[in-house]
């Protein structure tokens, strides 16, 4: 199957890319290299996939793309995904998060595209939620621009299907974590206690630490990328552990693997637009295609720690 990966030189997609090749699928990755990396896609190029530099707000370029391209399935994860920088410029949010989506519908739509697979959000777009664990029919609630954005690309998503028979499902993810998730980014939790046990530095909570997230690991996360693009659900899926983790009890397990390392996280104010409490009821993408998490938090925190511990520099 011929398949293209906006953003797949990022986290998540470059882990998918991986995933489409192993089955035999010919991927084409688009990608402005802004916060992707191409050594993410080293041995993905290797094996056949092919890399385009762009931008998914050029609608021009992307839609030439698709054309040359062909693709089957679309799966569409090139974002802005800085919840700070959405707050601090939510026009730059906007073109990115929803003028981009906006241009990756019109593009697969006129090469023929069977199916867009979209990655969307969870936590950002529910905010305080009434419900623990939270279903797909919650009240919309965003904290930042970064929620209200990418509820909006899944808004065109339905209307993508309703007007033009374009085949759409938004992923709602959770917290995803796990190899090639950057330590150094403003994101991950995981990846930044990997990265400071890895380093031996000290890490930050920021708040009093009882904050909860739900922690899903992205191997998880690309099997249902897999299933929604040959199932025929439309609409919003959420993609989480529906298991509720708090910061502190996530510190403490990082801690209890790094064995003799030290591991003392320090306290300090909490942000701003930041949720208290999100965790994601996932039973709809049981029932509509099938999924559920099948790495727990222990072992994917063990795989992650040892993915860092490996590439971090020798000290």
């Amino acid at each position: 199957m011929r398949t293209l990966v906006t953003g797949g030189a990022g986290f998540i997609g470059s882990n998918l890319v991986d995933a489409l090749l192993a089955r035999g699928d010919e991927v084409a990755v688009a990608d402005d290299l802004s916060t992707g990396r191409r050594e993410n896609l080293a041995e993905a190029l290797e094996a056949g996939a092919t890399l385009h530099e762009l931008d998914v707000v050029d609608g021009a370029a992307l839609r030439a793309l698709m054309e040359r391209e062909r693709p089957e399935v679309v799966f569409h994860l090139a974002a802005q995904i800085d919840v700070r920088r959405s707050v601090a410029d939510p026009a730059f949010d906007a073109r990115v998060n929803v003028e981009g989506t906006v241009n990756v519908l019109e593009a697969a739509r006129a090469a023929g595209a069977r199916r867009v697979v979209y990655s969307s959000t969870g936590g950002a777009i529910y905010g305080e939620a009434d419900a623990i664990p939270t279903p797909e029919d919650a009240a919309i609630r965003p904290l930042a621009p970064y929620g209200q954005a990418k509820h909006a690309g899944g808004g065109y998503l339905a209307l993508a299907a309703s007007l033009h028979g374009l085949s759409t499902i938004a992923l709602r993810y959770a917290n995803v974590y796990g190899p090639r998730q950057d330590p150094l980014g403003e994101g991950g939790v995981i990846a930044i206690f990997c990265g400071c046990l890895a380093s031996g530095t000290q890490p930050t909570i920021f708040g009093d630490g009882e904050q909860t997230r739900d922690f899903v690991y992205v191997a998880d996360v690309v099997a249902a990328n897999l299933l929604a693009a040959e199932s025929a659900a439309t609409g919003a899926v959420n993609v989480g552990s529906g298991v509720e983790t708090s910061v502190l009890h996530l510190a403490a397990a990082m801690r209890e693997l790094g064995g003799e390392a030290p591991f003392e996280p320090r306290l300090a104010d909490a942000r701003a637009g930041e949720v208290r409490r999100s965790c994601l009821d996932a039973t709809r993408a049981g029932e509509l295609l099938g999924w559920a998490p099948q790495v727990d938090l222990h072992e994917g925190l063990r795989r992650t720690l040892a993915h860092v511990a490996a590439s971090a520099p020798a000290r």
